[in-house]
């Protein structure tokens, strides 16, 4: 189920980057002509996607990790977690065309990177103790 809502999800991803590509190429106003706005833009962007495909190969691999239900479910779910609040803090923080710095909403990030190590940390635990097991 969480591959089928991911995989649903990318194209919304991928038009997010031609609607970025398209206000860039058109050099619209509070997008081209601020620098904060525009590579915090397009760091949600590829954050956004790099997750979400992160996301689908650590799926691959839950079942086969040896983990408490809480760490199983962290390990599921701590990248596409992270997929939403990290590109969100990014894009949210600077959503007045005239931010010449991130408001509070970055602080999203924060919490998106703690999901994100939680969920590859417990994952790679649960697939080192699985190796120990099959011995």
């Amino acid at each position: 189920m969480t591959a089928g809502v991911l995989l649903v999800v990318l194209p919304s991803v991928m038009y997010g980057g031609l609607t970025l590509l398209t206000l860039l190429t058109q050099r619209a106003p509070g997008i081209a002509d601020n620098p904060l706005r525009h590579d915090l833009w397009r760091a949600g962007h590829a954050h956004a996607g790099v997750y979400l495909v992160l996301s689908l190969v650590m799926l691959l691999y839950v079942d086969q990790a040896v983990l408490p239900p809480f760490w199983k479910w962290l390990a599921r779910t701590g990248a596409p977690i992270a997929a939403i609040l990290i590109p969100a803090a990014f894009f949210l923080s600077v959503a007045s065309p005239a931010a010449t710095q991130p408001n509070a909403v970055i602080n999203l990030a924060y919490v998106g990177a703690l999901f994100l190590a939680g969920g590859v940390l417990s994952l790679g635990v649960g697939l080192i103790r699985a190796a120990r097991q099959s011995r």
